[in-house]
């Protein structure tokens, strides 16, 4: 059991380490704002959750609910949210002066960009999930649920440090919308979305 749990811990660090730059822009967009962590992390384990059921629905024969070539359609999720939000910041133009702090966030905007990012999560835990025994799949599930929160903290750490909060602060406009815009891009190709 304790080599599972390790297991998990190594293969959680390695699907999920990309999150913290997501996660960190989401504390920059809310910094300010009442309950952002709170959302964050309700996302982040609806999102995670959403991955976790769709990896073991995979794992014991549900996919033929979830067929492998729809994964990759997920990144048009992320894009479309980048897209939305670069529209915003077009539209709404932007005063060197004006914070970038109090933009609404909520928990389901975290969640649906959790999921989609998590579709190359769903093909690494299968075939792991597929080769181990139930006790241990029970252990990654715990342990995989149980470091959700050490991500979001480690998120929240990241961009609240002074040099990172500044830079992530001037820049936010421009970096919310484009690192989701490449995201949902590069899940889109890596995944041979539309034939890509």
């Amino acid at each position: 059991m304790i080599t599972s749990a390790l297991q998990a811990i190594g293969l959680f660090l390695v699907t999920n380490i990309d999150d913290i730059i997501v996660l960190s822009l989401f504390f920059a967009r809310g910094a300010g704002q009442r309950g952002t962590t709170t959302k964050i992390v309700v996302g982040q384990y609806l999102g995670f959750g959403g991955i976790l059921l769709a990896s073991l629905a995979v794992t014991f024969g549900a996919g033929l609910f979830l067929p492998d070539d729809a994964i990759p359609y997920f990144g048009l999720i992320p894009l479309a949210l980048g897209a939305f939000a670069a529209w915003q910041a077009w539209r709404n133009g932007h005063d060197d002066g004006d914070s970038v702090a109090n933009k609404p966030i909520s928990a389901l905007t975290v969640a649906a960009v959790t999921f989609a990012n998590g579709g190359d999560n769903i093909g690494v835990y299968t075939p792991v999930f597929l080769a181990v025994g139930t006790g241990a799949l029970v252990a990654y599930c715990v342990v995989f649920l149980a470091l959700v929160v050490g991500l979001v903290l480690a998120a929240k750490f990241v961009a609240t440090r002074e040099p990172i909060a500044v830079a992530l602060e001037r820049w936010e406009l421009i970096l919310f919308p484009l690192v989701l815009i490449v995201l949902g891009l590069v899940i889109l190709i890596e995944g041979g979305a539309f034939g890509f």
